[in-house]
């Protein structure tokens, strides 16, 4: 009991600057925008694009272009090879790993002391500091935490570097506060094989008091569903009773929410989920409100924020907006410039704003995760929110999905095409299923209904029920599975369905509908 009072007034001291994010945003950024000169003058990228010179943004704007990771790698490769102050000042030790989007099969994104400090470890003390705010009779400090990272071990460059998951770069650097009601243990956390981790996680953290879950939804579903495998348990209520809060993001809840809720079942406190909006690029924003579903925007964690309105996007020279330009409901790109060394970096993810001062967002996709073959600009949130109001309608339960174009032909018209793996199948079928997908998504997006009246350029949707473990499967054959790795929602080209369907046509009869 002494320990959780303390830990509730060591992260409630927060709070006061928490309210300084949401009541002075403008401010903020921009005095976070010289922090960032100052530091960006002292590096050999800032020399390069002459960031001595800089005041204000007009000239940082002008003197540097937004660039992708393909276009920043020069640089970033130069910090690996161990040259210093290219990107940030000093050495830069840590590169994190990711699967993002670029020509290579992995990108690696520099992760310096300042980051490492003042964002991402800042992130998780915040978002506990506001739930302790809302739910002051919480004790999570009584019990353990059980958090999921990926594959978290680190190798080194032999340069005096270390390259990882972000979760291997965390889990080495946690303060004590953390490290201390962290389970399971380091050995466990640093396993690479993630199925014999997820088989040793399981019983080691068992035995132990949960308070907090926090990962990915559906790597933490693979983690809880071999919990009540090894206990017997019906939910994880009876396995872990002061069970209080699971910590969420990496890909959207909705399709997973109505699992989480009959897994977890009942506890002794209140139960609630609380998203972040986090990556390997840094800590972005969090859920400040237990009732809403929207993210604030976080401004002081060395992050300065730019945004492309998506009619701009993959335009030659986009105009890239500040906070005090944002709209409520538009859809902008997301550009960062952070104290990890990146500079005018293209992230690849689109929000929506619901709010602005304070700025607070929706995660609605990537720039390069939609379906628009047709001009019907699907986006992730669209099909997400889909997906979840057809399993309410045919009381279905879905693990992993991806949809794709099925091209125009001279005879005949478009398509969309849907590869689900469900949990539990719907009532009615697969048929009845995608009736109220393309329903619900000709309500969501009027372009997308626009095509699709009366079949004249997308006709009703193709759908295929995957044996269970396809999308399981379909990530280790690309040396993806792992607790940070993600099933691609949406894509322009065929290659990610064609590949399950073939991998799938050997294991025997797969249900489909509309074909």
């Amino acid at each position: 009991m002494a320990l959780n009072s303390a830990f509730n007034w060591f992260i409630r001291k927060r709070m006061v600057q928490l309210d300084l994010v949401r009541t002075n945003p403008v401010e903020m950024q921009r005095a976070l925008f010289s922090r960032l000169m100052a530091s960006g003058k002292m590096t050999q990228f800032g020399e390069e694009h002459g960031l001595k010179d800089v005041r204000y943004l007009r000239e940082f704007r002008r003197q540097v272009p937004i660039r992708t990771y393909d276009e920043i790698k020069p640089w970033i490769d130069r910090a690996r090879s161990g040259e210093e102050a290219v990107l940030w000042p000093g050495e830069t030790r840590w590169f994190a790993k990711s699967s993002g989007t670029s020509s290579d099969r992995s990108k690696f994104l520099p992760v310096t002391e300042s980051a490492l400090k003042a964002c991402h470890y800042k992130g998780g003390k915040d978002l506990l500091a506001l739930f302790c705010h809302q739910r002051p009779e919480a004790r999570l400090y009584d019990g353990k935490h059980l958090i999921l990272g990926g594959s978290s071990a680190l190798h080194s460059d032999g340069k005096g570097g270390f390259t990882g998951d972000l979760s291997a770069i965390i889990v080495r650097n946690l303060p004590f506060w953390v490290e201390s009601r962290r389970t399971p243990s380091r050995d466990i956390a640093l396993m690479e094989n993630w199925k014999e981790k997820v088989d040793a996680m399981a019983r080691s953290t068992m035995k132990e008091d949960v308070r907090i879950l926090a990962g990915v939804p559906s790597w933490m579903l693979v983690v809880a569903k071999r919990v009540l495998e090894l206990s017997g348990a019906r939910t994880l209520g009876e396995v872990w009773p002061n069970l209080q809060l699971f910590m969420h993001g990496g890909v959207s809840f909705i399709p997973y929410r109505r699992e989480f809720e009959s897994l977890i079942g009942s506890t002794n406190h209140p139960f609630d989920f609380l998203e972040t909006y986090n990556a390997s690029e840094g800590f972005f924003a969090l859920q400040d409100r237990l009732e809403e579903d929207d993210l604030l925007l976080m401004l002081d964690y060395g992050i300065y924020f730019e945004f492309i309105p998506m009619s701009e996007w993959g335009s030659e020279q986009p105009v890239a907006l500040e906070l005090r330009e944002l709209e409520v409901g538009q859809d902008y790109a997301l550009v960062i410039s952070s104290n990890a060394g990146l500079w005018r970096y293209a992230l690849g993810d689109v929000i929506r704003m619901t709010e602005v001062h304070p700025f607070r967002l929706q995660v609605v996709g990537r720039t390069t995760s939609y379906l628009n073959a047709f001009g019907e600009e699907v986006m992730v949130e669209q099909a997400d929110r889909a997906i979840a109001e057809a399993c309410t309608l045919t009381n279905a339960l879905v693990r992993d999905y991806t949809a794709a174009p099925v091209f125009m032909r001279l005879d005949d018209t478009g398509a969309h095409e849907w590869c689900i793996e469900f949990v539990k199948s719907p009532d009615g079928g697969m048929s009845f299923f995608l009736e109220c997908l393309d329903a619900s998504l000709r309500r969501r997006n009027s372009d997308y209904d626009a095509k699709r009246t009366e079949n004249f350029v997308l006709r009703f949707p193709f759908g295929h029920e995957l044996p269970d473990g396809s999308f399981e499967k379909w990530l280790r054959s690309k040396g993806k599975w792992g607790g940070q790795h993600k099933v691609p929602r949406l894509s322009n080209t065929r290659t990610v369905v064609e590949e399950l369907l073939e991998m799938n046509r050997a294991r025997g009869p797969i249900v489909n509908s509309g074909v």
